[in-house]
C-alpha cells in the first residue's frame, strides 16, 4: 500500500472527513537534507472534517498528528496540513 493510501486510511478512520486531499510532494525536495529518497516522504494533507468544529487550528493538527503518529514517527519526514470544521 503506498503511503498515500495510508495516510488516507487512517485519516478517515479517525476524523471522517467531508472532504479529503492526500498530496505527494517528494519529488519537490528530493535532494534535499533529510530526504531519505524514497519518493514518499513529504505530504500535503487538506482536509474539512466536523470533528474540527470549535477547534484551535492547533488542535486541528494535533489530531491529524495523532492518527498519522506511526507514520510521522517512520516514515513521513514532512507534513503539510490544511484543516478546517466543516
Amino acid at each position: 500500500m503506498s503511503m498515500v493510501e495510508t495516510i488516507t486510511e487512517k485519516l478517515e478512520a479517525a476524523l471522517k472527513p467531508e472532504s479529503l486531499e492526500v498530496i505527494n510532494e517528494s519529488h519537490l525536495h528530493a535532494g534535499h537534507a533529510g530526504s531519505p529518497g524514497t519518493g514518499e516522504s513529504h505530504f500535503r494533507v487538506k482536509i474539512t472534517s466536523a470533528d474540527f468544529a470549535g477547534k484551535s487550528r492547533l488542535a486541528m493538527h494535533q489530531a491529524v498528528n495523532k492518527a498519522l503518529k506511526d507514520e510521522l514517527s517512520g516514515r513521513i519526514h514532512a507534513l503539510a496540513i490544511e484543516a478546517k470544521a466543516s
